[in-house]
């Protein structure tokens, strides 16, 4: 697991002489160390002094939209001018007040959340899937490359995972269908939950807090794939169907968008017989993990977090842009599906993309926030 720099993969042809593939093979962790790239010891960035100020600043409630708009500029010149200081225990910080302050706000609290109170004796005897164990190793061994983790990370994250079962269950409708992925939990890994484990440092209880309070929020919908599962949130038709609003929402505008902004890229898709959807839910559903380094996973997710969730679909239409050349030659050589899937973005840098993914926003955001906010179940 990890991105562009923090892993090195052979390449896909064979080098000419007498020793055509030199790299060892393995079958089993721990990897053989040519495999892995040097991640220096974490040091915490020097933290930016407008910024810490706007953090300590708020005490009155009558000011709490005016410092939400405040703290999205200063992220916004911040992430422009200093990306690198948006990181480690500042990017905890920043992420914990802002969603504290968003969820107290009436208009942001989208989603009514149901008190939870579980202890971990709680939730001792709740099993988890042989694919969310095999998940959790994956996390906890990146995490460990990132040098992120301490000793007992693994069964923190097992705990966390268990409590995220048993809140989002709460809200969980119980649906008679033959899909069996609709039977029971959220089929696939809880990738954005393991996201917040490893930017909390492996933090069991800032991290449930962190996700009891975002699950409120409208951006949960569609950085947290699990929170919608069967939900009680959705119309029942909807809930039913096993399509999730990243699919019939995300996954539309992406398309809608490209086409728009960059044609060539939407044609060369269209050549090849698959479309800009399918990739993009691949890398929305575990959060750009083996796509990016992880400083660019955490910047991804403050930008959705505090510019809004349609800066997801920018995102992705902004990854597509910064791809334009290979996926044209890829497409050429009729292999664009397999350098997609396996592919890393190399020399992706979201600060890079945020001028123009303002200026997406500045045209599609009523559109894109207006669908956005009818996924939810409306009362009568």
């Amino acid at each position: 697991v990890g991105g562009p720099s923090e892993r090195i993969l052979p390449p896909r042809v064979l080098y000419q002489g007498s020793d055509p593939y030199p790299w060892p093979m393995f079958s089993a962790c721990p990897l053989p160390k040519c495999y892995l790239s040097d991640i220096p010891r974490r040091t915490d960035v020097k933290q930016d002094s407008e910024f810490s100020k706007l953090l300590a600043s708020l005490k009155n409630s009558d000011r709490l939209t005016e410092w939400l708009e405040n703290c999205r500029k200063q992220f916004y010149k911040t992430m422009k001018t200093k990306p690198d200081t948006i990181s480690g225990n500042t990017l905890v910080v920043l992420l914990e007040k802002f969603v504290l302050h968003l969820s107290e706000s009436p208009a942001d609290h989208y989603f009514s959340t149901a008190e939870y109170n579980a202890t971990d004796t709680n939730v001792k005897n709740e099993s988890l899937s042989s694919l969310q164990k095999l998940g959790i190793k994956m996390t906890i061994r990146y995490g460990r490359h990132l040098n992120l983790l301490k000793d007992n990370a693994e069964q923190n994250l097992t705990q966390v995972l268990k409590h995220c079962e048993k809140f989002l269950k709460k809200q969980q409708i119980s649906i008679k269908s033959s899909l069996r992925y609709l039977q029971g939990g959220y089929a696939g890994y809880d990738w954005f939950a393991s996201t917040v484990f490893l930017i909390m440092s492996g933090d069991k209880d800032r991290t449930l807090s962190f996700l009891q309070q975002f699950s409120g929020l409208l951006v949960s919908a569609f950085l947290w794939l699990p929170r919608l599962h069967v939900s009680i949130h959705l119309p029942v038709g909807t809930a039913e169907s096993g399509i999730h609003p990243i699919y019939f929402c995300s996954a539309y505008y992406i398309e809608m968008l490209l086409k728009a902004e960059v044609p060539l890229v939407f044609s060369a898709f269209r050549m090849s017989g698959f479309t800009p959807s399918q990739i993009c839910q691949h890398w929305l559903t575990q959060c750009f993990w083996n796509y990016m380094d992880w400083t660019e996973i955490c910047h991804y997710m403050a930008t959705c977090i505090l510019l809004g969730p349609d800066y997801q679909i920018y995102m992705c239409v902004s990854v597509f842009k910064h791809l334009q050349q290979d996926i044209l030659q890829h497409t050429q050589a009729q292999d664009l599906q397999v350098f997609l899937k396996e592919e890393a973005l190399h020399d992706f840098h979201v600060s890079n993309y945020l001028e123009y993914m303002e200026s997406l926003e500045q045209t599609y955001r009523a559109m894109i926030l207006q669908d956005m906010k009818s996924i939810r179940l409306q009362s009568t």
